[in-house]
């Protein structure tokens, strides 16, 4: 790989229990890089046998093993260990998730490995101030004591794009509130998740709290359905994640889903073009495009349409396609070779639509290896048709035209998804206005961006539940109320 540093190697054991343990199978997952289209490491895959046993091992530690007895800040002084050792290996870790999915390594080394890391720190913080009792005075009889006690295991199923800040997205506050966890990496990508249990063993976490289990689709089924499993964090497809929601629906399994996306960036007619532009460089092609919180419809008004498709244009047109490992790139490949058919598929079918292509379309020049394609604009796009509805989850945007404020909002609300979005506008309290009518988790005025204090998640098939903020430790909280209390 040009540029960065290797750093992918092979694993031959899971972390189960607090060690390294041989796999219950023999078969492999074999790492493929999206640059060479070599393979440049292999995992054991698990088999349902190593499954429960990294169940049994979370359960174990949970139902005996001490950590959900902790006060939470005697957990907090464990996870900020977990916080030191993490940001030590961070530069690691970013080039690990290059290497895996093409993610270029100047956003993997600010946005997926370091803000993982801060997570843990965050919900560090958060322990000590966290309402883990309250007393509140009865109606009926004597006070009440309300309290709030760890969940139990927690199953978390990552996804490829982003699998560090959704993994700790569910471990930081997981931990806080006392729960054990086992973690299956989506096939893909399983290395930055055996790193991350490496990371976990330097910090000295006790046996069973964390156990990183590699395996493919189907068997990750196991984990949903296993009994000794009290939730379940699921991050991925819509279509995965009713299956997902189901199987917790029969079994009475808690879940968090955080889901597909098809966001907004309201660009009206007093922005500032130039920087709303600018804006749309990190949310409409961050992690190439790949990116369930992407702002891939673009709206316009009439009377400023052809000036926003122009400088959209420009601003795809321009952007640096490359080797991800390279500082420069800002545009990497797609991270395997389905996905990249996928989404070639949209872009005939964008066509077929009676869309125009401003630029892109295909794959760029001087690319024989590598699963790349084109930053690519359509102009001409009518909010009913595939491209503006469905998530295509590549470097591809649709800019739709707006005939008012109010028809902007009816063409943002009208999706099956609400994940993020922008209002870009002169005037910033007008632009929060609009944005409060938005159907979706999260909006941006002027610019997005998540935070680590405030949840994040989705209305309608974008998901269901909160994580991060102190919302995301209720998500791993169960609450016990006892009444009457004495004096």
């Amino acid at each position: 790989m040009k540029g960065g540093y290797t750093v992918a190697r092979s694993y031959d054991r899971f972390y189960i229990g607090g060690e390294w343990v041989a796999p219950a199978g023999s078969d492999l997952l074999e790492v493929i890089s999206p640059v060479t289209q070599e393979v440049i490491a292999s995992v054991p895959e698990a088999v349902d046998e190593d499954i429960d046993r990294a169940v049994a091992a979370a359960r174990e530690a949970f139902d005996h093993g001490g950590w959900p007895t902790l006060t939470p800040l005697e957990r907090a002084g464990y996870v900020a260990k977990f916080a030191e050792v993490y940001f030590s290996r961070c530069p690691e870790m970013a080039s690990l998730i290059t290497e895996q999915m093409g993610c270029p390594i100047s956003f993997s080394s600010q946005i997926q490995a370091p803000p993982a890391g801060g997570m843990l720190q965050y919900f560090v913080g958060l322990a000590a101030d966290y309402p883990w009792e309250e007393r509140r005075a009865g109606i009926i009889g004597g006070d009440v004591l309300v309290r709030r006690e760890p969940l139990g295991v927690v199953g978390v199923i990552a996804p490829w794009n982003v699998p560090q800040l959704v993994i700790m997205s569910r471990v930081s506050p997981a931990l806080i509130a006392g729960c054990t966890l086992v973690i299956k990496p989506a096939p893909e990508t399983p290395l930055d998740a055996l790193l991350l249990a490496e990371i976990a063993d330097e910090a000295g976490l006790p046996p069973g709290v964390i156990n990183i289990v590699p395996a493919g689709r189907e068997v990750g089924e196991r984990l949903v359905r296993s009994p000794g499993v009290d939730k379940i964090g699921f991050t991925g497809s819509t279509v995965a994640g009713r299956r997902v929601g189901s199987i917790c629906g029969e079994t009475l399994k808690r879940c968090t889903l955080e889901l597909g996306g098809k966001s907004a960036a309201i660009i009206l007619d007093d922005a500032d073009l130039p920087a709303a532009v600018e804006g749309l460089r990190f949310s409409s092609f961050m992690i190439n495009g790949q990116s369930c919180l992407a702002h891939s419809r673009i709206l316009a008004s009439r009377r400023r349409y052809d000036e926003v498709v122009e400088a959209v244009t420009e601003l795809a047109r321009g952007l640096r396609i490359g080797d991800p490992a390279q500082e420069s790139t800002e545009i990497g490949p797609l991270f395997a070779e389905r996905h990249r058919n996928r989404v070639e598929e949209y872009l005939a079918v964008g066509k077929d639509e009676g869309a125009r292509i401003t630029t892109g379309g295909g794959r760029p020049d001087g690319f024989d290896r590598g699963w790349y394609v084109e930053p690519t604009v359509f102009a001409d796009v009518d909010r009913k048709m595939r491209i503006a509805q469905e998530e295509i989850f590549g470097p591809v945007v649709a800019v739709i035209p707006f005939d008012n404020v109010d028809d902007a909002v009816d063409i943002a609300n009208d999706s099956t998804y609400g994940l993020a979005g922008t209002v870009y506008s002169g005037d910033a309290a007008y632009g929060l206005d609009i944005a409060r009518r938005i159907r979706t988790g999260t909006m941006g005025v002027n610019g997005y961006m998540f935070d680590f204090s405030a949840p994040v998640g989705g209305y309608k098939c974008s998901g269901i539940g909160r994580e991060m903020g102190p919302e995301g430790l209720d998500n791993y909280i169960e609450i016990k109320s006892i009444t009457p209390i004495g004096e």
